[in-house]
C-alpha cells in the first residue's frame, strides 16, 4: 500500500526578523493512502468545478481569507458560507488523511535556543518520525512505500532541505533509527505551487487553522474544530502534534 506525506508550512522560518503578531512557525503533513488520495482529489476537483467551472483554481489559504488572486467570488456572502461548507465537508470527513505537524513558537524557542538553528529541518524531522509512527500503527493494512511530496521555496532552499531530508534516512531520529525511515521511505518530491497538487492544498488548507489554535488554544476556532479528530493520535493521546519549545 502506497502512502503520501504532503507538507505545507504557515507562518515562516525566520527567527531573526519575525511578525510579533504572528511570531510562529508551523510545518504541517497530511498522510493519506493511495486509495484515499483518489477520494480526496475527485471530492476537491468537483468542488472547483462548482464554484469556478474549471480544475485550475489553486486553493490557498491566504488567498480565501482575504478574498483575492481567484477567490473574489468569496465576497458574496452567500457564496462563502456555501464554499465554507464544502471544504469543511471535505476535510472534516473521517479517516481520509492524518494530520502531523511541528508549531515553533519563536520567542520562547529563540530565548531556549538561540536564533541560528533551522527550524525548517527540525520541523521536518519531527513530521517524518511521527508519520513513521502512524504507518507502523496501522493494523489492518500494511504500508509499504511512503512518498514524500513538498512545496518548492526556492533553488538554495530546496537543495538545503534535500540534502536534510537524505541526512535523515542515513542518520535516523532519536526515536526512529535510519533502517526505520528508510523502510518506508521511497521518494522526495519539491513541486511548484503551479504543478497544482491538490494534497499540498490540503496542507495549506489545514496548516493555518492549526497555527492559529497552537498560538492561542483559547481563541474560537471553528476550522480547526473540523479537523482536529484527523491529527494522528493513539489511546486519545495526540502524537501529531509537537510544540516547540515543549511545554
Amino acid at each position: 500500500m502506497k502512502y503520501y506525506l504532503y507538507i505545507d508550512e504557515c507562518g515562516d522560518n525566520n527567527l531573526k526578523n519575525f511578525d510579533e503578531q504572528f511570531p510562529i512557525f508551523t510545518l504541517c503533513g497530511i498522510v493519506v493512502s493511495e486509495e484515499k488520495l483518489k477520494w480526496l482529489e475527485h471530492k476537491v476537483q468537483v468542488l472547483k468545478d462548482d464554484f469556478w467551472g474549471n480544475q485550475y483554481t489553486i486553493l490557498h489559504s491566504r488567498d480565501i481569507r482575504k478574498c483575492q488572486r481567484g477567490f473574489e467570488i468569496l465576497f458574496d456572502l452567500d457564496v462563502k458560507k456555501r464554499f465554507y461548507n464544502c471544504v469543511n465537508d471535505i476535510l472534516g470527513t473521517a479517516d481520509i488523511y492524518i494530520i502531523v505537524a511541528c508549531a515553533i513558537l519563536k520567542e520562547p524557542y529563540i530565548r531556549n535556543y538561540g536564533r541560528l538553528n533551522d527550524v525548517y529541518a527540525q520541523s521536518l524531522s519531527f513530521v517524518l518520525e511521527r508519520t513513521v509512527f502512524y504507518l507502523d500503527s496501522l493494523r489492518y493494512e500494511k504500508a509499504s512505500e511512503l512518498h514524500t511530496i513538498v512545496e518548492q521555496r526556492g533553488k538554495k532552499e530546496d537543495e538545503k532541505l534535500r540534502m536534510f531530508y537524505n541526512q535523515l534516512l542515513a542518520n535516523g531520529t532519536y526515536w526512529a533509527s535510519a533502517e526505520r525511515l528508510k523502510s518506508y521511505a521511497k521518494s522526495f518530491t519539491l513541486l511548484p505551487k503551479k504543478a497544482n497538487v491538490i494534497g499540498l492544498q490540503v496542507a495549506d488548507l489545514v496548516a493555518y487553522p492549526i497555527t492559529r489554535h497552537l498560538l492561542d488554544p483559547t481563541e474560537p476556532n471553528m476550522a480547526y474544530d473540523v479537523i482536529k479528530d484527523n491529527i494522528y493520535a493513539e489511546n486519545e493521546k495526540k502524537l501529531g502534534i509537537k510544540i516547540l519549545p515543549c511545554q
